[in-house]
């Protein structure tokens, strides 16, 4: 209230004052530990990150519409595969960790993070929904001297074009009266390797300071904290990379095609080229993308280039390959059914893997899905396996009302084809080509299988 007043009488000598103080206070509150961090989004990205500052010992209150998940949380287990249970009890039994559906605590924390999701809508452009959304419910309730940094991958603009007026609703000014920042998550569910913590986190401020306030914030939870110059220059960073991967991976998709019809098995290739020490990274082809980040991402750049004239061909011929894997696998698939007498049409086939990649439970964008609705319209009878997703559940573009079947020699048996679309680490690779008719290998699993190589057809 005071801040308002003041802000009414434009008086500015208490207002650079209050500002100093608050300053103070941020050093003063980081420097013991008694500040207070908010995560908007309690899912594969803002779960991980409230445990890693809770276990920091840091005060840490998650947010999300979603009641059930809320409840569960409370409860000390976890609702993802990514952090276990054991990780959630023990910041719950600290007393460093509460989650609540109650918006209005946003007054009550001193930084809040957005991890909400960042789709792409039917035609290929941002779906800024759940940012907007996030930032109108903040806007009701956003304190001076608050931090609010995004952490959903988006284009170049979004923390200074999009949020800021939608927060300064508030009658605050961004960068003067709260602190807003880009920080872009870098989460690889299922890599051993790297964690929330020990991967380096790429930081960028609406102001200096800004950055500076954000930058003490993250590293009580992060190891390596990067600033950038701007808050363009995180977006754009975040964008680069997932770029990067999705051109590459574009590549092998096509050379695998390629090289399928000069009869060259491109994983022997890759393989081999991997043996060189310099000037080449690997990739892997795969049945299509999946994931949160490199089926979308690179779309959000080629639509903010668009408004600066500027095509972006790579992109778009990288997305268009990648896209159109799942269609060459069902063709492949096709084919070894034509050999063997069969048509896919009344086939039966079981789809190994619904996760969008090894030994995680991340459905998001899965090629898996696709390649059962494929199925499905070429009137085959597919059903599933996935030890890590009992159930489909209804998604943005997929409601498949699926249950996983429970795999045995017998069963294996009754199907026309074995499609193994997510190499999952716990899959027995001999046992399953043993006991399948056709095996279609979208992942070279069975590279090590030498008995009945010759069920065995990669797409």
């Amino acid at each position: 209230m005071v801040w308002n007043k003041l802000l009414l009488k434009k008086d500015i000598t208490p207002i650079i004052y209050i500002r100093r103080q608050i300053m103070k206070d941020w050093k003063k509150k980081i420097e013991n530990k008694t500040v207070s961090v908010g995560i908007l989004g309690l899912g594969y990205v803002g779960l991980p990150l409230a445990f890693e500052f809770a276990n920091a010992g840091i005060k840490v209150l998650g947010f999300d519409i979603d009641q059930k998940k809320v409840k569960v949380l409370n409860t000390g287990k976890s609702i993802i595969k990514n952090v276990a249970h054991s990780k959630i009890k023990k910041i719950i039994v600290d007393k460093k960790f509460a989650a609540t559906d109650n918006m209005s605590r946003i007054k009550n924390v001193d930084a809040l993070l957005i991890c909400v999701p960042t789709p792409l809508t039917e035609n290929r452009e941002p779906d800024m929904k759940y940012v907007i959304n996030s930032c109108r419910t903040i806007a009701k309730y956003l304190q001076p001297g608050q931090l609010i940094s995004l952490e959903s991958t988006t284009y170049p603009g979004t923390t200074r074009e999009l949020m800021a007026p939608i927060l300064e609703t508030s009658g605050l000014k961004a960068g003067r009266d709260f602190h807003l920042a880009y920080s872009p998550e870098r989460e690889d569910p299922g890599n051993k390797n790297f964690t929330t913590r020990t991967i380096p986190k790429v930081l960028g401020g609406l102001t200096n300071k800004c950055r500076d306030i954000a930058k003490m914030i993250y590293e009580l939870a992060i190891d390596t904290v990067i600033p950038v110059s701007s808050v363009e220059a995180a977006e754009a960073t975040k964008i680069l990379e997932n770029v990067y991967r999705c051109i590459n991976i574009a590549m092998v998709n096509e050379l695998k095609m390629v090289f399928d019809r000069m009869g060259i098995d491109v994983w022997e290739v890759i393989r081999a080229a991997g043996t060189k020490p310099f000037g080449f990274s690997p990739f892997y082809p795969g049945p299509g993308l999946g994931g949160h980040c490199i089926p979308i991402d690179p779309f959000y750049l080629t639509w903010k280039a668009r408004q600066y004239g500027m095509p972006t061909r790579f992109i778009e011929l990288a997305g268009e390959i990648n896209t159109n894997m799942p269609h060459y696998v069902v063709a492949r698939t096709m084919d070894a059914l034509n050999k063997r007498k069969k048509s896919l049409n009344g086939s039966k086939v079981l789809v190994l893997g619904l996760a969008y990649k090894p030994d995680i439970d991340d459905v998001r964008e899965s090629p898996s899905l696709e390649l059962i609705k494929l199925l499905q319209e070429k009137e085959a009878k597919v059903d599933y396996n996935d030890p890590y997703i009992p159930a489909t559940h209804k998604q943005r573009r997929y409601d498949l009302k699926m249950k996983s079947k429970k795999l045995n020699a017998a069963m294996l048996k009754t199907y026309d084809a074995v499609l193994i679309s997510t190499n999952h680490s716990n899959y027995d690779y001999n046992w399953i080509v043993k006991n399948s008719r056709l095996v279609v290998d979208t992942r070279n699993a069975t590279a090590s299988v030498k008995i009945g190589r010759s069920k065995v057809v990669k797409a």
